[in-house]
């Protein structure tokens, strides 16, 4: 979603074996050109839980970096954990914070307020039937042909 409201992005993350994944993902999805960087904040998440403790000062502080270092135009929060800290943070710094969770599921409503379904065609098709032998074949469904055979 980063990509939607800036060019260049940068995610900041809890932990730091978190980035391979994180870097792999974007590869894969084909957003490692736009991604600046992957940061971690090395924040436990159960840390975000306990009160007075320093995670947003720290996610924080890792936000100012990637403005800096990596030019990032917005932040994408590897971490649902983080999901509370997104608004804050972005009034904070002036630019998109985007929490991955709360864009997904605002995407997938809009697919259903437009009326949208998953496709009938294609990968998306439902399987073949397959016919049902030994002792699950008295359960085959009649569109099979005759239960039981």
């Amino acid at each position: 979603m980063a990509s939607l409201v800036a060019y260049r992005f940068s995610v900041v993350t809890t932990l730091s074996r978190s980035i391979s994944a994180i870097e792999h993902n974007l590869a894969k999805y084909r957003f490692g050109g736009r991604c600046a960087r992957v940061r971690a904040s090395d924040i436990p998440v159960l840390d975000f839980e306990i009160p007075g403790s320093d995670a947003h000062q720290r996610i924080s502080n890792e936000i100012e970096s990637a403005i800096v270092e990596d030019r990032a135009e917005a932040i994408v929060l590897g971490c649902a954990g983080m999901a509370d800290l997104a608004a804050t943070l972005s009034r904070e710094h002036g630019l998109p914070v985007v929490d991955g969770v709360g864009a997904a599921v605002k995407f997938a409503e809009g697919l259903v307020r437009l009326g949208h379904k998953t496709s009938k065609h294609g990968g998306y098709a439902a399987p073949r039937a397959k016919p049902y032998s030994g002792v699950f074949a008295a359960f085959t469904p009649e569109t099979q042909g005759e239960p039981g055979k």
